[in-house]
């Protein structure tokens, strides 16, 4: 591979999937034998906020550190998987500018040593003040009655998650890091939720080298001059192996 100076990578439900996190699937509407209608919209929020509080709290449980973790969610903890790991060595030993985007809202690439990440659709471990916006850490359930440290108002936490009928975050950040870079690597995303699945049109447009890294093709996979296609933990690994060696030392 050509010598390379700036890398965007994109990371879907794919790779946490092998870390045992299960992903929404479009063709049943369901997101662990929940309607999405019901638990990851901001209708949802408004109308049963017990409901989605409960959701994400579960949903966040098994990321928390072991010391903060009773036996029975210790035994359900998730943990990274060698596709993270390898995204960590890529960031670390490649010499030019680096930039994970992910689709998703576990925190498995921070624990496997990413650094440079932006979480396009929020991050479960935080939690969201609707009337301010503030943004707060987030390392146990939230309750309804619980009290907002910045409103001091109840029932205003809420996930900082982005749900369906919300504008993903960090865009311009993303158009600009994808509209300089000369290398966009795509891994685990089905290509059907938008604005993500566009970003590889983008990168072409600024004359990237482009890749899917994938269990089998994506929609828009015809987009992409090269693909590798298997498990994220198994491939990933590889491929970041081979294109080190590929680069040019300083």
């Amino acid at each position: 591979m050509n010598s390379v100076k700036s890398i965007v990578v994109l990371t879907g439900a794919g790779i946490s999937a092998e870390s045992g996190i299960k992903t929404f699937r479009a063709d049943d509407g369901l997101w662990e034998n929940h309607r999405v209608e019901d638990v990851a919209t901001p209708e949802a929020f408004e109308r049963d906020p017990w409901l989605v509080q409960k959701f994400y709290n579960e949903r966040r449980r098994p990321l928390l550190s072991s010391s903060s973790l009773d036996q029975k969610s210790l035994e359900q903890e998730i943990r990274p998987n060698p596709a993270h790991k390898a995204l960590a060595k890529l960031e670390a030993e490649f010499d030019g500018d680096f930039l994970l985007v992910t689709q998703n809202i576990d925190n498995l690439h921070e624990q496997g040593g990413s650094q440079n990440i932006l979480h396009m659709h929020g991050e479960v471990l935080k939690m969201r003040c609707k009337s301010t916006e503030n943004v707060f850490d987030c390392f146990n359930d939230i309750q309804v009655a619980d009290l907002c440290d910045c409103c001091g108002e109840a029932n205003n936490l809420r996930p900082h998650i982005v749900w369906f009928g919300e504008m993903p975050l960090y865009m311009d950040e993303i158009a600009l890091a994808i509209s300089n870079c000369d290398l966009f690597v795509s891994i685990g995303t089905s290509g059907n939720v938008y604005p993500a699945a566009g970003f590889v049109q983008m990168a072409n447009q600024a004359g990237a080298q482009t890749i899917e890294i994938n269990l089998e093709e994506s929609l828009v996979a015809s987009n992409f001059d090269q693909a590798v296609y298997g498990k994220a933990g198994e491939v990933l690994p590889i491929w970041v192996d081979d294109f080190l060696l590929s680069q040019p030392k300083k």
